[in-house]
């Protein structure tokens, strides 16, 4: 039986396993042709087994941050047939969009229509960083919240993050919020708001939900041979997904883990550890294991990417998440020239040549949307360098 836990102040009980809507099965590659049928099949199969929470936002599957993206109207369909009444219902202000008071009022009612509901119940100001911040509050933000919630359009009001610590904190005592969404795995304990940001959101009374438990599928597929060697010294035998969920649960201050599923085979899986989700359950000698591993990614991770893609789509083309994955995985499984060979074919024949680093024209847009403050320019003169054919 799937496990519940506490919302914070919004008194609420959500499922530990939330379902993120921001890596849905597609067709052909494109991230706005959403194949609805599987789809639609994983999130009524993850509702039917008690997963009650739907996290989604206004440019999930789209063609860019300033578009509304195909993800909410999707769901829109998928809680049809009497799914909307069985779940609480998550999407987000597009902060990055936002210039005045009446551009909240805008978004939030487009929204409402595009997921054909009246009222939204966790209702996020999405993304919040240290250029946004400053131009909501000027515009407004406690004051649209609190109106939103008067009139009945969101129930509760909280936020997600991506920023330093000492940010998250203002942000934290600024205004009434109920939850808040960070990034939290093993890998990024002490990145962004980080533990601290956990405790201190917790101490507060916020529900917490969290983004990017699997790092996006990097610390659940693919590890190197010497961290499989570390979970396989564990009494418990484990999958790398389970380890990495069961490290996010452990925590009693997390409520729920938003999983960004793109297959029934994912979302099979994660039900089935979700079942046994508690807190402070994993031993001390498990939790040391648990750091060995992730002593062996730090090591060899050279750019801190979660192919969350709000980078893109990237005007000159370039595949800006998929050049950084074929650099991390180069490093990860050892740059020998055997696995150096390996990876600068798969990124001049299977990447594209239309989607290469060297098309970068230097812009810097991509810098200004990504969540994890990555020097995307200078990362992508290093995979040019490494990989590009003369």
């Amino acid at each position: 039986m799937l496990l519940y836990r506490k919302y914070g102040k919004t008194n609420e009980m959500v499922s530990v396993l939330g379902f993120g809507c921001m890596r849905l099965p597609v067709i052909g590659g494109d991230p706005i042709n959403i194949d609805e049928e599987q789809a639609i099949s994983m999130i009524r199969h993850a509702i039917d087994e008690g997963v009650n929470y739907i996290d989604t936002a206004y440019p999930y599957h789209g063609k860019g941050m300033a578009y509304g993206g195909a993800s909410e109207p999707f769901v829109a369909k998928a809680l049809k047939d009497g799914y909307r009444e069985r779940v609480k219902l998550a999407t987000k202000l597009p902060s990055w969009l936002i210039k005045t008071r009446s551009d909240m009022d805008k978004y939030l009612n487009e929204q409402l229509k595009r997921l054909e509901t009246d009222t939204i119940d966790f209702y996020l100001v999405h993304s919040l960083s240290a250029s946004t911040w400053p131009i909501l509050k000027q515009a407004g933000i406690s004051e649209f919240l609190d109106q939103a919630i008067q009139d009945g359009r969101i129930k509760h009001a909280g936020f997600s993050f991506h920023e330093r610590v000492g940010l998250f904190k203002e942000i934290v005592d600024y205004y009434d919020w109920s939850f808040c969404q960070i990034q939290y795995n093993y890998l990024d304990e002490n990145y962004q708001a980080g533990k601290e940001g956990l405790k201190y959101a917790a101490k507060k009374g916020l529900g917490i939900a969290i983004m990017e438990p699997l790092r996006g599928g990097k610390i659940a597929e693919n590890l190197p041979n010497d961290a499989l060697s570390f979970f396989d010294q564990a009494d418990q035998k484990r999958t790398p997904v389970e380890w990495a969920l069961r490290w996010v649960w452990n925590h009693p201050e997390v409520s729920t883990a938003l999983s960004g599923m793109s297959t029934m085979a994912h979302v099979t899986e994660n039900l089935k550890i979700a079942q046994d989700a508690h807190a402070n359950s994993l031993t001390e000698k498990e939790i040391t294991i648990i750091n060995q591993v992730k002593s062996i990614f730090k090591e060899r991770i050279k750019v801190n990417c979660t192919a969350c893609a709000y980078c893109m789509p990237c005007p000159a083309g370039v595949n800006i998440p998929g050049c950084f994955t074929i650099l991390n995985d180069n490093f990860i499984f050892g740059d020998s020239p055997a696995v150096r060979e390996r990876h600068k074919f798969l990124y001049n024949f299977r990447l594209g040549t239309e989607a290469h680093a060297s098309k970068c024209i230097e812009c810097g847009k991509c810098e200004s949307h990504c969540p994890q403050n990555i020097s995307i320019r200078k990362v992508l003169h290093t995979v040019k360098d490494l990989y590009e054919l003369a």
